[in-house]
């Protein structure tokens, strides 16, 4: 997004308009991951279902499984300085939001306090409140859950999340829940690099560039293989925060 200069308005000046431009970033595809199996004649005409589809559909989803992890284990570590660490907050510097040898701990009466904290941190950086999220690992969506934000008449909702499962938002956050934010071993546990941000902070790219089936030159058979390129980066670190965090709760 362009910076759009604001003015103070004076009465009866002429209006000088600005020209912003929309700064370019290159993304380099420069990743790639593949399937390849093959299918025995045999086992799919004895079969009850299309193997070769099934198996497809299943090798596509384990694609998705790979990149998502290899993203989301990585990004967390381009957060801008001033968010993320003991000292997060641009203004501020006033949350501590954990750093490798001293986690936080998130407990069912804390947790929704840090996802606020979280927020908070962004604010400092002006970054825009229409477009943000928060990647939660199951454990941590398992605590706001039973938090006091299970009472619809505290969420604003009209059905407790406890009862339908729906996180929605909290605090401006559209909420996700992951299994593959990456973790470390700590002291005092397994610690999770949890993220929040803007949806301006990064950029991906993904093609499924090669899907084919051919036969096995070799035995009776089909041969199934599959090439993703794909391609990712921060482009707005001040748009990222990072929370490391363990589940103190256990």
């Amino acid at each position: 997004m362009p910076d759009i200069q604001i003015y103070d308005y004076q009465k009866g000046k002429d209006l000088v308009y600005d020209t912003p431009e929309s700064p370019s970033v290159e993304l380099i595809i420069d990743k790639g991951k593949h399937f390849n199996f093959t299918c025995d004649d045999v086992d799919a005409f004895q079969a009850d279902i299309d193997k070769l589809n099934e198996w497809s559909e299943d090798a596509s989803e384990q694609m998705k499984i790979a990149i998502d992890r290899e993203v989301l284990g990585v990004i967390f570590a381009d957060a801008d300085p001033a968010n993320q660490g003991a000292n997060a907050g641009k203004i501020s510097g006033g949350y501590n939001l954990g750093a490798a040898g001293a986690p936080v701990g998130l407990t069912v009466n804390n947790i929704t306090d840090y996802i606020v904290h979280l927020g908070t941190v962004l604010d400092e950086q002006d970054v825009p409140e229409q477009g943000r999220w928060v990647v939660l690992p199951s454990w941590a969506t398992d605590l706001v859950k039973r938090s006091k934000l299970q009472n619809a008449d505290l969420s604003g909702d009209e059905t407790s999340i406890l009862r339908n499962g729906r996180m929605g938002m909290i605090d401006r956050f559209v909420v996700y829940r992951s299994n593959l934010l990456s973790s470390a071993s700590e002291t005092a546990g397994l610690s999770f690099n949890i993220m929040a941000g803007h949806k301006t902070a990064l950029t991906f790219a993904s093609q499924m560039a090669k899907l084919e089936s051919l036969r096995n030159p070799q035995r009776f058979g089909d041969l199934m293989r599959g090439l993703n390129v794909y391609g990712f980066e921060v482009i707005k670190p001040e748009a990222l925060v990072h929370l490391y965090a363990y589940n103190a709760s256990v």
